[in-house]
């Protein structure tokens, strides 16, 4: 009985790792996969560097404009005219030309200081792009964490569940053997194959659950080939017992991802007031441009005529009235802002309040730990001596079946808690900003 784990442990390393070719990954091994080659932070980074490429002084109004632009236009007329000594003249399809070239510049010196501002909401703008991919970085790992600790979690019940299997076959060889000899019933026989069948029934469908989480890591790494597989190397769930609330608290408020977006939308909203605010003051605005002209004249004295030449201006201008429109964005600017502030209070309380409850189901479930592994040693001792009184014919099959069940289902309690344990560990980190801890 005592060599039924390690056969059982070889069997199941050969079930579920038998299309691998690669070596198994630890956790960090996963995380930097799925960093490198995920499709969503792909995705992600993508938009960000498009925020980047958007923060340039020419976007923002900055820089002037140079166009070059050409042209050339013609035009026929057929001409009748009636002269003084009573006779008609007629000219018909006279051709005339226009060619143009020429270049323009056009440059906004002042704008209520629309340009600068624009800048600076580029800026801001960028800089929660970098945010967005920060929180969907952050998201992805504790993502992946939760489901690299939910397959180590779903093998140990395997391992479990084929320890379970290899309990009720001995149970059923003993019955087998009694029935045979005499000494026992064919009811008590049937029986065992029952909870023999049962437990395989159930080891299977737990073969299944194994299979579907290792596929989601895979995927979670972007892995080519979805049929062959990367294992997992870790075989625990290590719980950190040391995270102390008012740390946590501290950390949130200062490095909280969704906090520090709320804080960024507040500036962009205070900046958006301030482009309202800039339709109100005056304009100025330089243009200049050099200009090639060549006409040509099929009825005239002049045949054909060039010019070269430069054009300025500037243009001064003062906003007076546009129908109370500049009015009505202020006041909705400085609605915005209240909302913005509104939001940060709200994302605040609720990084407060997640964090409060999870810490204390954090601190629950450490408790229940300890509890659960004293239950575990005692239904382990439990089974080793309802065995040995089942082989002297003391104990019932029913009375060995509940033993049985009652280790199997202190495995799964305490695979339970620190599974919980482990998810509370994560979400607490994440709210604190310390997500990356994992890597």
């Amino acid at each position: 009985m005592k060599l039924i784990p390690l056969k059982l442990s070889v069997v199941f390393f050969l079930i579920v790792f038998n299309t691998s070719a690669q070596e198994p990954y630890n956790l960090q091994d996963f995380i930097f996969a799925g960093l490198e080659n995920n499709y969503s932070l792909k995705i992600v980074r993508n938009r960000a560097e498009i925020s980047t490429n958007n923060y340039t002084l020419g976007n923002a109004g900055f820089l002037p404009a140079l166009d070059l632009s050409g042209r050339h236009s013609g035009s026929t007329t057929n001409t009748w005219r009636n002269l003084s000594d009573g006779t008609e003249d007629r000219i018909p399809g006279s051709l005339n030309t226009t060619t143009t070239a020429g270049v323009n510049l056009g440059w906004t010196l002042f704008n209520g200081f629309r340009v600068q501002t624009s800048y600076n909401k580029l800026g801001e703008l960028q800089a929660q792009g970098e945010l967005n991919t920060r929180i969907a970085v952050e998201n992805f790992i504790s993502r992946m964490v939760s489901e690299y600790y939910f397959y180590i979690q779903q093998t140990q019940l395997l391992k479990n569940l084929q320890y379970a299997v290899a309990l009720s076959k001995e149970r059923t060889r003993i019955d087998e053997e009694r029935y045979l000899i005499g000494s026992g019933s064919k009811l008590q026989l049937l029986q065992s194959q029952v909870f023999l069948n049962a437990d395989s029934s159930r080891l299977s469908r737990q073969h299944e659950v194994v299979r579907a989480s290792l596929i989601r890591l895979n995927e979670l790494i972007a892995a080519e080939d979805l049929n062959n597989l990367t294992g997992v190397a870790d075989t625990i769930i290590d719980v950190n017992p040391d995270l102390v609330y008012e740390n946590l608290l501290d950390l949130a408020l200062i490095d909280n991802t969704s906090l520090i977006i709320a804080a960024s939308n507040q500036t962009i909203a205070e900046y958006d007031k301030k482009l309202a605010q800039s339709r109100s003051y005056p304009y100025l605005n330089l243009g200049s441009g050099y200009a090639y002209t060549f006409n040509t004249f099929q009825e005239s004295t002049v045949k054909t005529q060039y010019s070269l030449g430069m054009n300025y201006s500037i243009t001064f201008g003062v906003p007076i009235f546009d129908g109370f429109n500049r009015k009505r964005e202020i006041q909705n600017a400085r609605i915005e802002i209240l909302n913005r502030e509104l939001q940060y209070q709200q994302v605040e309380q609720e990084i407060k309040a997640d964090l409060l409850t999870i810490y204390n189901a954090y601190t629950s479930n450490l408790r229940l730990l300890n509890f659960e592994l004293q239950n575990l040693e005692t239904a382990r001792e439990n089974l080793e001596i309802g065995i040995e009184r089942y082989r002297l014919g003391v104990l019932s099959g029913l009375e060995l079946r509940e033993v049985q069940k009652s280790l199997l289902e202190a495995e799964e309690r305490i695979l339970s808690v620190q599974y919980s344990t482990k998810l509370a560990e994560i979400s607490l980190l994440q709210i604190a900003g310390k997500i990356m801890d994992y890597i």
